[in-house]
């Protein structure tokens, strides 16, 4: 399994995140939809290019994407049902994957991604 950070703008990504759910759903749906994104983030960390990832070269080379519903599977029991979530990520080494940001699904990801475009050939 690769090792795995979050960009600062992730970091702030989930505390928005989990706040919003807590004040939602309470203290139960906060921790619920924490064990998800941990649940999701530990996967890719170990399997990076899975089939329920996405390459997101339109956005930026390298850049992969997860949606939160896929993740389930892999998360706490009682599930999330509706998770809203796509987890942007990319490979900065061999054993080392970088949480770029985590938007709700309907954000359009090319103007929250501080990334590098992909190079236009």
């Amino acid at each position: 399994m690769a090792r795995f950070r979050l960009s600062r703008p992730a970091r702030a990504d989930i505390a928005n995140i989990l706040t919003a759910s807590e004040e939602r759903w309470g203290t139960t749906g906060r921790l619920r939809y924490a064990a998800l994104l941990a649940g999701a983030i530990r996967f890719i960390a170990s399997h990076p290019e899975d089939a329920t990832t996405r390459a997101r070269r339109e956005l930026a080379a390298g850049l992969r994407s997860l949606h939160l519903r896929h993740a389930r599977r892999w998360g706490p029991r009682p599930v999330v049902e509706r998770p809203v979530h796509v987890l942007y990520y990319r490979a900065v080494a061999t054993d080392l994957i970088e949480i770029v940001r985590v938007l709700h699904e309907r954000m359009e990801p090319g103007r929250h991604l501080g990334v590098d475009p992909p190079d236009e050939r």
